[in-house]
């Protein structure tokens, strides 16, 4: 079974031919970019309200070079007036395992976390490519998928065999890194504009080497979360 297949929810819907070359991912993001005429506003989405808290699978990202990179991304857009990443909230979003109420089994949240620490793949390096955008966000293609991808199938089996809700499907996942919410509708031309100058920075890279279960809510304009338990990718030799 293919790791990523075309899904109508996701966004692009159809994934890059090649789903670890950078360039070619980072071109597929654009033109799917390129094809939205209007940015909505990112806070009015299902699932959330001011009240929903949520168990989430992040890659969540210290190291300060991204962050350096990400900061200056964000003050090139900054008259977009989006909701902007905070430097302690850049993160890649792998998938919700629940909303809280419904995971109040703490053996069950430590059973998981033992099912994913037995079968944790490898840790990876990430290639994350200025600048593209979605229907309601900025953000970083980011490649290679595969192993993404791949942590992502050890979660949602994880998931199933612990008796959790089910995750979304792999093949639905867009791997991406945000930079910034939109927080109101726009025409996506003015946002192009904007954010075609950073396409030709140089790329960042990323170590990951963990994957982090998180207790998530919404602020004003943002995410917020703490981190119930860190799981430990298998460490390499060469590479990593």
């Amino acid at each position: 079974m293919a790791l990523s297949a075309p899904h109508p929810d996701a966004f692009p819907s159809v994934p890059p031919i090649d789903i670890d070359n950078p360039a070619t991912v980072a071109a597929h993001d654009w033109a799917a970019f390129n094809a939205v005429s209007a940015m909505k506003n990112h806070w009015h989405r299902p699932g959330w309200s001011e009240t929903t808290r949520a168990v989430y699978w992040l890659l969540t990202i210290s190291d300060s070079a991204f962050i350096a990179h990400a900061r200056r991304c964000q003050s090139f857009v900054r008259h977009l007036q989006f909701d902007e990443i905070a430097p302690d909230g850049f993160h890649l979003t792998l998938g919700r395992v629940g909303v809280v109420d419904m995971l109040n089994d703490e053996g069950q949240m430590e059973g998981l976390v033992a099912t994913v620490q037995a079968k944790a793949p490898p840790a990876f390096v990430l290639t994350a490519v200025p600048l593209t955008g979605s229907r309601g966000a900025l953000r970083y293609s980011v490649a290679p998928w595969t192993p993404i991808l791949e942590l992502h199938q050890v979660l949602v089996t994880a998931s199933e065999a612990c008796g959790l809700p089910s995750m979304a499907p792999t093949a639905r996942l867009r791997p991406h890194i945000g930079i910034g919410y939109a927080n109101r509708p726009l025409p996506a031309a003015v946002a192009r504009n904007a954010v075609l100058p950073l396409r030709s920075l140089p790329p960042a890279t990323l170590t990951i080497d963990r994957a982090d279960l998180v207790e998530m809510w919404r602020e004003p304009g943002a995410y917020k979360w703490r981190i119930i338990h860190s799981v430990q990718l298998q460490t390499i030799d060469a590479g990593i």
